[in-house]
Parts: structure tokens; sequence; C-alpha cells
């Protein structure tokens, strides 16, 4: 198939980047140490693929269309260091698909699909202990990934992203660089594994708690946590100064963290 041919869906979020420069550039940022497996997810016509190719590394790109099999297979004929997977990656068991691989740290490296960015990043983060993340995402998205606290761009995904990551925008992409041309521009963003993690005791705890207390954007805590041990919560919130009328894009992760834990310490 030639690729100048391809009728590209929107129902798989395709906008392929045109511009070599973008791809190397995002390929430099994700700096791939020796002995690691990266993982792409939506490669396209391959031309992120390539560059990854270039470190040397193992790479396993995961493809949903079916329709650029060909295309990938021919392209990488040659390229012994290249798994494809033709399938939803959403749907894969993604710690059965790196068994078979011996590395010493997982990159994953990818120009998302805009409108499954976060179920992707959560897969992620739930099945595998990834090193460093570099993706491709829309620039209000990555102003959400990388929001400060008492900003309108705060949020939970916010708080869940960097409680476990260093989160960088790295740069912007313009939205003239991809075919298809995208409504939005993009931009590049990192997320490297803290070195010195949040002692959070309980994860599934401390992430049901932050997303609770913005179930309501516009609520306080004492509205969106009704149910959870309010005097106990307040006790920690007064200790930072705060009370049970704040709202939740006021509170730092420490303080959630904090107040997990002493939830949890008393449950």
């Amino acid at each position: 198939m030639e690729l100048k041919e391809f009728q590209y869906k929107k129902s798989f979020g395709q906008n392929f980047i045109k511009e070599a420069s973008i791809v190397t550039k995002i390929r430099d940022t994700a700096e791939v140490l020796p002995h690691s497996l990266i993982i792409e997810i939506g490669p396209g016509a391959g031309s992120l693929t390539e560059k990854l190719v270039e470190t040397g590394e193992q790479v396993l790109a995961y493809e949903i269309d079916l329709r650029l099999k060909e295309v990938l297979e021919e392209k990488f004929a040659n390229c012994s260091s290249i798994d494809f997977i033709f399938d939803d990656f959403l749907m894969r068991d993604l710690a059965k698909d790196i068994k078979p691989y011996s590395f010493e740290r997982i990159y994953v490296v990818a120009n998302l699909p805009y409108y499954i960015t976060t179920p992707i990043l959560e897969k992620i983060i739930q099945e595998v202990d990834v090193y460093r993340m570099v993706i491709m995402v829309q620039k209000e998205v990555a102003d959400r990934f990388t929001a400060k606290v008492g900003t309108k761009d705060y949020n939970s995904l916010t708080i869940f992203l960097n409680s476990r990551f260093d989160v960088k925008k790295e740069f912007l992409v313009s939205r003239n660089c991809f075919v298809p041309k995208p409504h939005v521009d993009s931009a590049v963003v990192s997320f490297t594994k803290k070195q010195v993690p949040y002692s959070i005791h309980n994860w599934s705890h401390f992430e049901k708690l932050v997303r609770d207390s913005f179930r309501f954007k516009r609520k306080t805590l004492r509205n969106n946590l009704i149910g959870y041990p309010l005097e106990k919560i307040e006790k920690v919130l007064k200790s930072y100064d705060h009370d049970l009328s704040t709202r939740a894009e006021a509170l730092t992760i420490e303080e959630f963290v904090s107040i997990s834990n002493e939830l949890e310490k008393e449950a």
C-alpha cells in the first residue's frame, strides 16, 4: 500500500508527523539508556519508530490499524530489534507482552492518540514499572499534566502523574507538522520516575481520595468527601492552614498524601 493513498481514520486519532526534525527531537529527549525496552503506542507510518530503532535498543510497537501492517513490516523487514503487535493496546496484557524481553528499564516514547491519552497512561502506570515516558499530546492536556496547585488546569490527573513522576513540558509542536492537520497544537511531555517517591501507605486509597476530592470541581472538600471521616480530615487540613471549606485544587500533593495516610492509619 502506498502511504500517499492512505485514508486516515478519525476514529483512530490518526495524525502522522511529517517533520523529521520533530521525531528526532522526541527520540533525543527520551535519552534512552543501554539495556532498555522502548514501548511505542501508535507508530502510524513508522517515522518515530525509525528513530527509536536507531538507539540500538529493543522496540515493541503497538498498532491498532491493520491497514498499516504491510507498510510497517516492509519498512522494518531487515530490523531484528523491533517487534510489532497489531492490536488494541488497551486490550493487551502488557506485563505478559514484555515478559519475553530482557531489559533493565522500560521507556514509553509515543505520539499518543489524543482521544485515549488518559486511559493509555493509566494502563501503563498500573501494569508496568516504567522508568521514563516521552509522549506527544494535545497542548491543553500537557497543560493539565504540568499544572501548578491552585490553577484551573490542576486536577486529579495532575496529582496522579506528579505523585509518581517528575513531569516536564519539553517543547511545543505546531499543528502544521502533522498530516492530516489537527485542530490543535501539541506538546511533548516527559515523565521520569521519581528517585525519591512520596511515602504513600496505600496507593489505591490515595487515588480514591484524590478522585473523590475533585468529583465536583467547584464544590468544597466538605461536600465532595461526604461519607469520609471529616473530623479527621479537618484535623490534617488545619495543620496546613486549610479547612473543609477549601476546594481540592488548593491542596498540594503532600497535603493529599498526609490526609490519605492519616485515614489509612485510622482505618
